[in-house]
């Protein structure tokens, strides 16, 4: 197979059949051996993070398959740590779509002399920032997005429903379980015009409360699969 991306936590490879390969590894995001999913470089290996990572993307997908909403992934083998998935085309060179249910964060630090911390954003609040680690990730509207030749608003449109229907299908599925949602992270690419979902569904992309108290990602991993 010919290695096309060397990520972070994945590394991308080209198959025969026009697809593409995602091998998952053990290696985080992090500071000083702490995981941090909010940080840009690799900080410390966690071993069977990878597989375990895999698994909860592949349980999502499989949810959207079951609703409806199409994505990227085709099949997985968790044994060896590997999905398969269609090729897509990143819009930019790298947009980050964050849907939030509760006003935390960068949401709080941006908007704060408005709205206090831990506030609920009825039915959700969907907002975009190019992948930029140089200028912080900056935020970017769907005008905005228009007017840079990234992607059309109709494409926009497209892409915020289909974040609001996965959030919710994700939120749901973390509430049967005793556990909230409050933002979430995900990737979109396009497919032949096709908006479709990409990358993963991991416990790092999102930010999830239990009984009040923030649920470490590792933990919350175990929380998902071993229902």
């Amino acid at each position: 197979m010919e290695k096309i991306y060397t990520g972070k936590t994945k590394d991308v490879y080209k198959l025969e059949n026009g697809n593409v390969l995602l091998k998952f590894k053990d290696d985080c995001t992090g500071k000083d051996g702490v995981f941090d999913p909010g940080e840009n470089t690799v900080g410390l290996t966690i071993d069977g993070i990878g597989k375990a990572n895999l698994e909860t993307s592949v349980r999502y997908f499989e949810m959207l398959k079951d609703a409806g909403i199409k994505t990227h992934y085709v099949s997985a083998n968790i044994e060896d740590a590997t999905m398969e998935v269609l090729p897509a085309t990143v819009f930019g060179h790298g947009l980050e779509v964050i849907c939030r249910l509760v006003a935390t964060g960068s949401f709080i630090r941006r908007y704060g002399e408005y709205m206090e911390d831990g506030t609920v954003l009825e039915g959700g609040y969907v907002e975009c920032t190019f992948k930029n680690d140089a200028l912080g990730d900056p935020l970017v509207t769907s005008e905005g997005l228009a007017a840079l030749g990234v992607m059309s608003q109709e494409m926009f449109a497209s892409m915020k429903e289909q974040t609001l229907k996965i959030t919710k299908i994700v939120a749901d599925d973390l509430k049967s379980i005793g556990l909230d949602l409050w933002d979430i992270k995900f990737e979109f690419g396009y497919n032949n015009d096709e908006v479709i979902l990409i990358d993963e569904i991991a416990s790092g992309n999102m930010r999830v409360y239990k009984d009040g108290k923030i649920v470490d990602p590792v933990e919350l991993t175990k929380l998902i699969l071993n229902r």
